[in-house]
């Protein structure tokens, strides 16, 4: 395993992740290959991506972090250069997989840094293992907050609807998202998209299409993507916001792309609000600012990670695990 510095320079002077087509770590998870970048020595940071990308979409936040800290930064199932397993996805699939990284490779306290998919990955990896987790970093995280007036529907399935009316969902599904996959793994249709989330488009290049596109030509990644839209987008309600952070105990940060198209700033503001021990960075950026104003984010994990720990208990830490 790496842990080296591997850089390269970038326009403006940041430093990047060099891409690599063939990954750099892998790691075998419950018969899966699952693919990471470690680099840098210290107290632990983890960052785990949105949905969509990879550990790639961390290029810029990777080498400044590694300067003083171990960072690592994971594909989760069914993204990325991790395998594309046929499975029921669910956010404890993804749960499951970071408190099991954390165990096995990290192999002891550690920060998580998420977004949006990710970032609610995060939340509930901290939850499931609090004894590890010594706080918890969310870029426009994914999640919902509960809502107390909406009741689940318990009635039983008709014979009707189990063998005639679900299968022919389940069909007319297949083939509408079927043709919205090949659309969606379109260089040109990934740029537009990353175009109307970013504010400031000039980090929406080749290195970042790429990151993205090369996973779809997976065998499975037509497969995946139908189970993601159908098992797991489409019941998001399963684990809510405020379930979750009503048993988080560490610190949390919230940096904010207040311009987000899709997750506002409302949203950081009801988490600070349930939550206390949150502290808020708002930033001029989209959906991912960690790549878009990488700068920003960097200086604002490196100050809020200084405070979490003394410097002397991050050394022991380091030198125990």
């Amino acid at each position: 395993m790496c842990s080296s510095l591997i850089t390269e320079p970038a326009e403006g002077g940041i430093m990047r992740l060099p891409f690599k087509s063939e990954g750099y770590n892998f790691w075998t998870w419950r018969g899966h290959k699952i693919h990471y970048v470690e680099q840098g020595q210290g107290f632990p940071v983890v960052l785990i991506h949105g949905f969509g990308a990879s550990a790639f979409h961390w290029r810029y936040n990777i080498p400044e972090l590694a300067k003083n800290y171990k960072v690592y930064a994971i594909d989760l199932l069914g993204f990325g250069w991790s395998d594309k397993a046929i499975i029921d996805y669910d956010a404890m699939v993804w749960r499951d997989q970071v408190v099991d990284f954390l165990k096995e490779i990290v192999k002891g306290p550690a920060v998580l840094v998420g977004n949006s998919l990710g970032g609610f990955t995060a939340l509930v990896t901290a939850v499931g293992l609090p004894e590890q987790v010594v706080g918890v970093a969310l870029l426009n995280s994914a999640g919902q907050f509960g809502d107390g007036n909406v009741k689940a529907n318990e009635s039983e399935e008709t014979l009707v609807e189990k063998f005639i009316l679900k299968p022919l969902k389940e069909s007319f599904q297949r083939i509408v998202l079927g043709v919205l996959f090949w659309q969606a793994k379109q260089p040109a249709r990934i740029e537009s998209v990353l175009k109307n989330i970013y504010v400031n488009t000039s980090n929406v290049d080749d290195y970042l299409v790429d990151s993205i596109t090369r996973p779809t030509a997976d065998p499975n990644a037509r497969e995946v993507y139908y189970r993601l839209m159908t098992r797991f987008m489409l019941n998001q309600t399963t684990y809510t916001l405020d379930s979750v952070l009503s048993k988080l105990s560490c610190p949390l940060l919230l940096l904010w792309g207040d311009l987000d198209p899709w997750v506002g700033p409302a949203k950081a503001e009801r988490i600070k609000e349930f939550y206390p021990n949150t502290s808020v960075v708002n930033l001029q950026a989209g959906h991912c600012p960690h790549d878009e104003v990488p700068e920003l984010v960097n200086r604002a994990l490196a100050d809020w990670l200084s405070t979490l720990t003394p410097e002397t208990s991050l050394t022991d830490t380091v030198k125990s695990a």
